[in-house]
Parts: structure tokens; C-alpha cells; sequence
């Protein structure tokens, strides 16, 4: 199966997913970090866009399931040419690969190559689309975190327009029964949408997930002085103080210390950033065993 929106997976897969990603999580904890269940499988990544996060844990992931992994040089393939998505597409599935993960700058491209290709195609993020794997690890680490989903209040904060992670993990929030808080720079937010602004969505949260500008899908920079946007829309030790007794950090990555969020407490006892980190390993972990399922019991 193609996992190119969460919208993709029934309740019993989504449930599948979580349920998996913190068995996952505990036995990469305890060093059991080489598993078969994709022994002798093929996995092809493709990042058309830069990657830390996503690439090295897809790629951690697939290996520790067992798998053969295989990562295209973009920078260095015949993209540069001129050749067509759609050809470098077929020419990748011509090798057959059993699954192909890929990130593109341009919504929906996961979703055409998917019908292309024999292979699985995962989502790995497209333009300011979907990130379904995102989501799903940000949903996992607040379960991990609560123990539920369910009736928290969740601040999603910062550049909601060109995110394709608030996209995704708002609206698995949103089916497992949360409360999400958008706001951000009116500039920032999408069109016609009606939100309170930062202090009013931290007040009283209990996870602030903040997301960094893209700059490099606006077209005009915000021309910001330094420590303004912070002061103004950012998450300061003092705004968070407002939040819900227990309250947590997160962020999706990368993150701009001092202007989206403030360092320190990016680094505090708050924060569950670095754990959102393990968790996507453990994540796709779960999806890739997912996808695959009907290709191994074929």
C-alpha cells in the first residue's frame, strides 16, 4: 500500500501504527536494533528537498527492519538534465524497489508518482501538502508522553500556512479527539482562517508546538529584526508559563533558536523535542512494516 496522506489509513491501521511505534520505541531503547521483518526487501529514498530528521530515520528505520537501502543522489542524478519526476519515477521502478520514499517540493507529487510505480511510495513530505509520517510521530509522542490523545489541548504556533506538518498532524489530531489551537503572523496563517493569537492558543495548553518560518517558500522575507518575531509571536519562558500545569514543547525541525522558540527552553525539562527524534525512527518502523504487509504475505 502508498502511505501518501494520514487520510490514507483506517482506524485499525492508525491504531496499528501507534500501538507498533512504542513497541518499536522500547526495543531500540533496549539495543534490539537489528530485526528480518524486511529481510532481502529493497527500500529507494528520494529527497528532493534537504533532510536531516526525516532521511537518516527512514533510512535507520528500513535498515533496522532489515532492509536494503538505497539513496538517490538528486543532486547528482539526471534531475539536473532535465529529466522528468514521472521518468526518474519509472526508470526507479523499472530497478524494482519494494518500497520508494520520496520528499518533493511540490504538493501532490508523491501522490502521481504513486500511480507509476509498482513499488510502495511513503510520503516523505511534499511542499506545503502532507507529511503523514510527521503526524503520525508527533500524535505517538504525545500518547507516549500523556498516555492519550483525547481531550488535550494542543497549540500548533508559527508558520501554519506553508507547513505541511501542521497540515498532517492537525488533522490526526483533530480524528483522535484533540483540541487545536492555530495561530501565528496573519501573514503566516491560512487564507480566511479565523484564530486567536499566541497567548491566547498557549494559555492554558498542554502541548506548544511551535513551527519554524519557511523562508524559503515566502516570496518576499518578513524582514524581521532580531528578537522581534520571537517577542511577538515566538514561544518565551513567559508566554509558556501560561500553558497547563505539565505542559510540554514540541517541534517539528529544524529549529531557529531565538526566533521561533527560546533556546533555553527548547533544552528544558518542558521539552519533548528530542524525543519526537526517537520516535520517528520508531515511527517508520511501524509504517514501513505497514505498507508492506500485503507484498510479504503475497
Amino acid at each position: 500500500m502508498d502511505l501518501i496522506s494520514a487520510d490514507n489509513l483506517s482506524d485499525e491501521q492508525l491504531d496499528r501504527i501507534l500501538g507498533q511505534a512504542e513497541h518499536w520505541l522500547e526495543a531500540n531503547r533496549e539495543g534490539h536494533k537489528r530485526h528480518d521483518l524486511l529481510d532481502g526487501r529493497n527500500v529507494v529514498m528520494a529527497f528532493f528537498e534537504p533532510s536531516t530528521r526525516t532521511m537518516l530515520s527512514f533510512d535507520l528505520a528500513a535498515q533496522r527492519l532489515g532492509a536494503m537501502v538505497t539513496t538517490l543522489p538528486v543532486g547528482m542524478s539526471s534531475v539536473t538534465k532535465g529529466e522528468s519526476l514521472a521518468d526518474t519515477a519509472l526508470t526507479i521502478d523499472a530497478m524494482r524497489p519494494d518500497i520508494f520514499v520520496m520528499r518533493h517540493s511540490e504538493p501532490g507529487a508523491p501522490e502521481q508518482v504513486a500511480e507509476l510505480m509498482d513499488a510502495d511510495v511513503v510520503n516523505a513530505g511534499d511542499g506545503t501538502g502532507q507529511h503523514p509520517t510527521q503526524g503520525l510521530l508527533d500524535v505517538a509522542t504525545i500518547r507516549h508522553h500523556f498516555g492519550r490523545v483525547e481531550g488535550l489541548k494542543v497549540a500548533i504556533c508559527g508558520d501554519i500556512r506553508h507547513s505541511r506538518v501542521a497540515n498532517s498532524t492537525r488533522q490526526l489530531l483533530d480524528r483522535l479527539g484533540a483540541e487545536v489551537r492555530l495561530a501565528g503572523p496573519a501573514a503566516l496563517m491560512p487564507e480566511g482562517h479565523d484564530c486567536d493569537g499566541i497567548d491566547e492558543a498557549v494559555r492554558g495548553a498542554d502541548v506548544v508546538m511551535m513551527l519554524r518560518i519557511q523562508r524559503e517558500r515566502l516570496e518576499a522575507d518578513l524582514g524581521d529584526k532580531p528578537g522581534e518575531y520571537l517577542s511577538r509571536y515566538g514561544l518565551t519562558a513567559e508566554r509558556f508559563g501560561t500553558a497547563a500545569s505539565g505542559a510540554v514543547v514540541m517541534h517539528p525541525g529544524p529549529m531557529n533558536r531565538g526566533v521561533e522558540i527560546d533556546g533555553e527552553l527548547a533544552d528544558s525539562e518542558h521539552s519533548l523535542i528530542t524525543l519526537q527524534v526517537e520516535m520517528g525512527v520508531a515511527t517508520r518502523m511501524a509504517v514501513l512494516d505497514l505498507v508492506t504487509e500485503n507484498r510479504r504475505n503475497a
